[in-house]
């Protein structure tokens, strides 16, 4: 079944939505990132907004019971899309810069669950999030540097969009955050490309040799047809004799082909070197004809 964009990124948020980190400080920097990029002020306090039920179960497991205020609303703007809030004892202020790696990649993997998509392969590879803000955008940046990938910048609709293409530094990313499943789905579309491809250029390649071959026998097929006429089959050695009739006779067989009906069989180097013997006659043959000077009437 083809994937499509929103199926892959909903497929690889709920897989990540459902991995509770163990440590507590990985816990506190994915409460902390979740807060952040998908914080908002809601009646006089901090929430988290999702459309994502499992997200949704994520953040209230990471606040604990104190933070199990869960609202549903719909959004008749957005197709009636459900939108999930969650009151967060979070600030939801940008995080100190988290000293340790675990930390970091679990403050990307929740800047990806807040506003981060995931295209489909068959559209191109692309990884892109859509911070709240230009200081959420340069904070997804660093992060991504921190992982030795260099993301790329854009406006869309006066709004910044960090985003990534190339499926070498998409895998490093989706690594880093935990999704692995979506790396595997990824790898497996790269294999399946490669081997089509490759499958593609080996037909091109036999195709190509068909048709030179082709053409290298209709030419000694003319060749020798002009032999016979100026020279004579009878003037030549028995083997060359026996080439020149077996090419006339089957103007289509490969050298190999030709070289087996040979009597006895020889191999296909042999049948050529006899070809190009007749083929170096003929060219001795129409020297002079073509050196003679054209005379002109008077």
């Amino acid at each position: 079944m083809a994937l499509t964009r929103s199926s892959l990124s909903i497929d690889t948020k709920d897989a990540l939505a459902r991995d509770v980190p163990a440590a507590v400080h990985c816990r506190a920097a994915l409460r902390d990132g979740l807060a952040y990029f998908a914080g908002a002020e809601a009646a006089g306090r901090h929430v988290v907004r999702t459309r994502r039920s499992s997200i949704a179960r994520l953040v209230r497991s990471l606040g604990g019971a104190a933070e199990g205020n869960v609202r549903r609303t719909i959004e008749p703007r957005l197709y009636r899309s459900t939108m999930f809030e969650i009151d967060s004892d979070a600030a939801g202020a940008l995080p100190p810069w988290p000293r340790a790696r675990c930390d970091r990649r679990m403050e990307l993997r929740a800047a990806f669950l807040a506003c981060g998509s995931l295209a489909a392969p068959q559209a191109g590879y692309h990884l892109e999030f859509v911070p709240p803000s230009p200081e959420a955008g340069e904070r997804i940046t660093r992060l991504i540097r921190s992982e030795g990938v260099e993301a790329r910048t854009m406006l869309r609709k006066g709004r910044p969009v960090i985003y990534l293409k190339g499926l070498d530094a998409i895998v490093v990313v989706l690594s880093a955050i935990g999704a692995h499943g979506a790396v595997l789905r990824l790898e497996d579309v790269r294999a399946l490309k490669e081997t089509k491809n490759r499958i593609h250029r080996l037909v091109n390649t036999e195709t190509a040799n068909v048709v030179r071959a082709a053409s290298a026998a209709a030419a000694q097929r003319d060749a020798i047809a002009y032999l016979a006429d100026a020279y004579g089959l009878r003037n030549l050695s028995p083997a060359l004799r026996e080439a020149a009739q077996l090419r006339l006779a089957h103007p289509e067989e490969t050298l190999a082909e030709l070289g087996r009906r040979a009597s006895p069989p020889v191999g296909k180097a042999t049948i050529n070197g006899r070809i190009v013997a007749l083929m170096r006659l003929v060219r001795r043959l129409r020297e002079p004809r073509e050196q003679e000077p054209r005379t002109h009437p008077a």
